[in-house]
């Protein structure tokens, strides 16, 4: 089967070096193309078996800080429009996987994400910051770097989060790592983390999307630190070279 397909596609596939048959580079590209064709006929069934040839039969993906506090008003309009429309809820991680497995079409996702793989589309564009509570005493007094936190509790994100994997990837570009951090809680809800914040049981870096109505309440403030400035884009991503891209287009201008 290697040599057939490799005969027919005229290219090296596959590549056997210390015991080990992977993927060329090429071959992952096949690959990922032939996912992508596997896809678009999971879709072709579930828009000839819902008798519509619109975007009405859409599963949309979207994380968990979008979802509560960027696209409430939005994706209610959506859905009232267009009421044959599948709505998932989870991590960056998990929708990517939804999405390589044709389980949902689109996703709207924060944080990093192999933007090679997918089309891609900014939604827009959020400030990152660091967040605790109003009354909080800092342990060392009031800090200037990130370094100067890691003496504080740091609630965040689980794993697979886009939220945490901003944090990680800023702590690795400064040498640092979570574990830094003397004390930190993970927790899998925005909600408990806010929560947990305005009771002033650690800090946190968060979008300041999540946070807008407790820091103009005062409730919460900003750390403002001399090294940690970010924004962070919000996308619409679909797999490339999809046959349904006009129609994500579409849905992508109506949207936003």
């Amino acid at each position: 089967h290697i040599h057939f397909l490799e005969e027919e596609y005229d290219t090296a596939l596959f590549i056997y070096k210390n015991k080990r048959l992977s993927l060329t580079n090429s071959g992952a590209l096949l690959r990922k193309r032939l996912l992508t064709m596997k896809n678009d006929e999971k879709a072709i069934k579930e828009e000839l078996k819902s008798n519509y040839h619109g975007i009405e039969t859409l599963s949309i993906g979207v994380t968990m800080t979008i979802g509560e506090y960027a696209i409430v008003d939005k994706l209610s309009d959506f859905l009232n429009r267009h009421p044959k429309t599948n709505i998932h809820y989870g991590n960056t991680s998990q929708l990517l996987h939804l999405l390589d497995n044709g389980q949902i079409n689109i996703a709207i996702v924060e944080g990093n994400y192999p933007k090679e793989n997918y089309t891609h589309k900014k939604y827009r564009t959020e400030d990152y910051i660091a967040v605790c509570a109003a009354t909080h005493n800092f342990l060392i007094g009031q800090p200037h770097t990130i370094d100067d936190l890691v003496c504080e509790r740091l609630l965040l994100r689980e794993k697979g989060s886009g939220t945490r994997d901003i944090l990680e990837q800023s702590l690795i570009a400064r040498g640092m790592r979570i574990s830094d951090f003397i004390h930190y809680t993970e927790v899998e809800n925005m909600h408990t983390i806010i929560g947990l914040l305005k009771k002033d049981c650690g800090i946190s870096f968060l979008y300041k999307i999540a946070v807008e109505n407790e820091l103009h309440s005062g409730v919460l403030k900003e750390i403002s630190l001399d090294d940690f400035r970010m924004q962070h884009d919000f996308d619409i991503i679909w797999e490339k070279q999809s046959i349904f891209t006009d129609r994500y287009i579409s849905f992508c201008e109506e949207f936003i």
